[in-house]
């Protein structure tokens, strides 16, 4: 591989682990390639049922497609057939971003959940990932990513959690959290 055909390859990223960043770091990504003026789009599988900074955010930055598909986190949920279809439609939504090839970074964010509930399957978004065209990066984030995905990222990051301030009573706080 030659030095121009290293630096057109789209990468896959996995952002995963119990700790607290995950969807930030992606969001860093997505800012910096913004400021590069790169056409980006990010689809949440799981965040839906609050409105979030980032999500308003979104809606001011020009040339950002920005999809919440999800109906809430799955343990606080009492319809798993509805969180089914809402990650099969996200699903759906993310691979035609991925194929289509206008896009240069995607973050797939909290996707992780739909592989370890069973409701996508790994090797389908592997075999999507693998046919995608070579100026597309793409960001999974999320815990419990299957070991297959991570082997065929390109970069793969795990967070822990050394201290958090919910352990301590202190809830999410406005600007940090959501």
């Amino acid at each position: 591989m030659n030095s121009d055909s290293k630096r057109t390859k789209g990468l896959v990223i996995v952002h995963t682990g119990n700790g607290k960043g995950k969807t930030t770091a992606a969001l860093g990504i997505l800012f910096r390639a913004l400021g590069r003026g790169l056409k980006c789009g990010v689809v949440q599988f799981l965040k839906g049922k609050w409105e979030t900074g980032e999500r308003m955010f979104a809606r001011t930055i020009p040339g950002l497609d920005f999809h919440v598909m999800g109906s809430g986190f799955t343990w606080d949920s009492d319809d798993l057939d509805k969180d089914k279809a809402a990650a099969q439609s996200a699903w759906s939504i993310s691979r035609r971003m991925i194929l289509k090839g206008n896009y240069n970074i995607i973050i797939l964010d909290e996707i992780t959940f739909a592989f370890h509930y069973g409701w996508l399957n790994t090797e389908d978004a592997i075999r999507i990932l693998a046919k995608r065209p070579k100026n597309v990066h793409v960001v999974i984030t999320g815990r419990n990513c299957p070991e297959t995905l991570m082997n065929y990222a390109d970069l793969v990051s795990v967070t822990e959690t050394k201290k958090h301030p919910y352990r301590d009573g202190i809830p999410a706080q406005l600007g940090i959290d959501f």
